[in-house]
């Protein structure tokens, strides 16, 4: 795949006129040309043209990296060297901005670029206006062959790519192999919904390695469901499992954005109860929409650009009450519930229609009545349950059983399609499985299943780690810590300050990180956490680093409710005393006035568990763990509240800082 507008050898670049590389470029740019545009990349060529006169190796106009939805002005090789130049014609000044934009370029690459992961890659960015100053070329401290940003001007960048070739050392990148190495990113899902929206492919986006499996080939098997159903007027239901975040909801946002063709009254549509990360999504794509239409020269209203987001990505307590007061079968027939084991029972659905709905005597559960929902249609309606294991963190979430139940008592006439892992005790299928087992239209299918994680890109197995760690299976959590140590770092510290200098240390370019908590953490506001104190998780999640509201200032913190589904780079866990490890097991507690109360029903003790499950897997790189030492002057910290659980992590073996 060609991944630039413009490629050559040096060679050729040299000996072609600045006219015709612009025409090449003009004619791949799929985007409105404006001057500025035009005569930015005639200055680049000019200055280029002039410097690289004495080197052989390659150049790239405008490389796609489709993870982050944008491309790098100029990326060229050169011996053993990877250069990475981004230009802000006519600047004088090098932005934290620019400076974490060219890093994160360069981190794209050597994350997620196969043939790019060993070599030497030096992000410059060039400001063409700024004063002249001596070019500093050093390693980052993980030492991995990827420089530190170094600033430049026109006149300087002769020398900086001098400095660096003899800064580097190494075997000279071939070409082709190079441009044949696989491009496997591991989008957030932020990131993946933007790409997905801006037309790019789950392939383009997703691994594509033989350690997992693929994400297309359970897009592929969904889409084969979706045309099976409505070739045949028939009505399907999907159960998609998978390990937290192995990319459950990028299958969803897929199958909503390529199954909805208006043309031909096509419309699928992407359901969650998880209120922050709808809005999230929502926001994060309407700012997008906006930047790509000011970038094409056109304006756009935010308000015209949600308009079309929302019909792709709803509530679903919205979409549930608009067809309690509509009859009709909705505009769907292809409806995608995401975190469908949190739909809530009988009991707390029925609670919720009588007290806000003013509908006495309603007695489905969700599941029942949007399976009802989708009924309705006369001929054909397919619905995929995207299902995690261990996530009900809340009051009433029923899990995956009460579907189940819903099809065999409601509608047996529907075919069932089934991933053979939803047997598995963490999905909590129970007897309702069991009793499938008769229905006539069942069929198990292997590619409904998303095994290995891809939150985090550099260990597979740390939703694995975290099981084993809750499950209090300490002999094996030792053995998977040690396989996944050396990429992924995770430490442990009594001091939140020692943590948030350590997350502020890894992160690089613009690597979001911030502190998660428990949402029963409340004896933490002695350091300054309070989890009752309002935060917005649109800010929170999306804001940059000059922003106080954004993660990156470690001030507010998101608990499992404002994280679920989503994902950091770097992770903060503070560890109250709500989840303490005991001799006899962990024991759960909830602080209610000033003193701690013992959970004593099974259901709450769970929802606590998974809620600690949910803090422990979002990181994707790397987190430290901060269990503080507690106050032996204050009853509700004692210090042995909070030992325990140290001395346990401790003994597993991770590292303390």
């Amino acid at each position: 795949m060609n991944r630039a507008f413009y490629s050559a050898s040096i060679f050729d670049f040299l000996r072609s006129a600045p006219i015709e590389i612009l025409g090449i470029l003009s004619q791949n740019n799929p985007f409105s040309q404006e001057t500025t545009q035009r005569d930015a990349w005639l200055e680049q060529i000019g200055i280029l043209q002039k410097i690289l006169k004495p080197y052989q190796g390659k150049i790239y106009f405008e490389f796609s990296i489709p993870r982050m939805g944008q491309r790098i002005d100029t990326l060229l090789i050169i011996g053993s060297v990877i250069f990475v130049l981004e230009f802000k014609t006519g600047a004088d000044e090098f932005t934290s901005y620019a400076i974490d934009q060219v890093w994160d370029y360069a981190l794209d690459l050597k994350n997620f670029h196969e043939t790019s992961h060993n070599q030497f890659i030096a992000p410059i960015l060039i400001a063409t206006e700024a004063k002249t100053i001596a070019p500093v070329v050093c390693a980052t401290p993980e030492n991995d062959k990827l420089l530190l940003p170094i600033k430049s001007n026109t006149e300087t960048l002769a020398e900086v790519i001098q400095t660096v070739l003899k800064f580097s050392e190494g075997q000279q990148i071939n070409h082709t192999n190079w441009e044949n190495g696989r491009y496997c990113p591991t989008p957030t899902i932020i990131e993946a919904a933007m790409a997905l929206y801006k037309g790019h492919s789950v392939e383009e986006i997703s691994r594509n390695d033989a350690t997992s499996i693929n994400l297309s080939k359970t897009s592929e098997a969904i889409s084969e469901i979706i045309k099976h159903s409505s070739q045949n007027s028939k009505k399907s239901i999907c159960f998609v499992t998978g390990v937290p975040g192995a990319g459950k909801t990028l299958v969803g946002l897929n199958i909503a954005n390529t199954h909805s063709d208006e043309a031909n009254d096509l419309y699928s549509v992407y359901l969650s109860g998880n209120g922050p990360l709808v809005k999230i999504l929502r926001e994060a794509l309407v700012r997008d929409k906006v930047k790509n239409e000011k970038q094409c020269g056109k304006k756009i209203k935010k308000s015209d650009a949600f308009g079309a987001v929302k019909a792709r990505i709803q509530n679903v307590h919205n979409f549930r009450d608009d067809c309690l007061e509509d009859q009709n079968p909705p505009i769907e027939h292809v409806v995608l519930f995401d975190e469908a084991q949190r739909a809530w029972n009988v009991e707390q659905t029925a609670k919720f229609m009588k007290t806000k709905k003013k509908k006495a005597g309603f007695n489905q559960s969700e599941p029942e009545f949007l399976i009802s929902v989708l009924n309705r249609h006369p001929d054909w309606s397919v619905i995929i349950c995207l299902v995690g294991g261990g996530q009900e963190i809340n009051t009433g979430e029923a899990g995956i059983g009460e579907w189940l139940d819903a099809i065999k008592k409601s509608f047996p006439d529907w075919n069932i399609y089934i991933s053979p892992r939803l047997s598995d005790s963490e999905y909590a299928a129970g007897e309702a499985l069991n009793k499938l087992q008769a229905h006539p239209n069942v069929s198990y299918k292997d590619e409904l299943h998303l095994a290995v994680s891809m939150r985090s890109f550099r260990a597979e197995n740390v939703s694995l780690l975290i099981k084993q760690l809750l499950d209090l299976d300490s002999d094996n959590a030792v053995n998977t810590l040690k396989s996944i140590n050396e990429k992924y770092p995770i430490v442990i510290t009594r001091n939140l300050s020692n943590a948030k200098k350590w997350l502020k240390h890894k992160a690089r370019g613009s690597e979001r990180y911030g502190i998660v908590v428990s949402s029963q953490a409340e004896r933490l506001k002695p350091h300054a956490i309070d989890v009752k104190s309002p935060m917005d998780p649109i800010h929170w999640f999306l804001n940059d680093k000059d922003d106080v509201r954004s993660s990156y200032y470690l001030e507010d913190v998101a608990t499992e409710f404002h994280i679920q589904g989503l994902e950091l780079d770097w992770v903060c866990v503070t560890w109250d005393a709500d989840f303490r490890h005991t001799p006899q097991g962990w024991k759960h507690w909830s602080f209610v006035g000033n003193r701690w109360n013992k959970i004593k029903k099974e259901e709450r003790q769970a929802y606590l568990k998974n809620a600690y499950r949910v803090l422990l897997t979002r990181a994707r790189q790397g987190m430290v763990i901060v269990i503080p030492e507690g106050d032996k002057e204050d009853l509700t910290r004692k210090p042995e509240y909070y030992n325990s659980t140290y001395e346990y992590l401790k003994n597993i073996g991770f590292a303390e800082i």
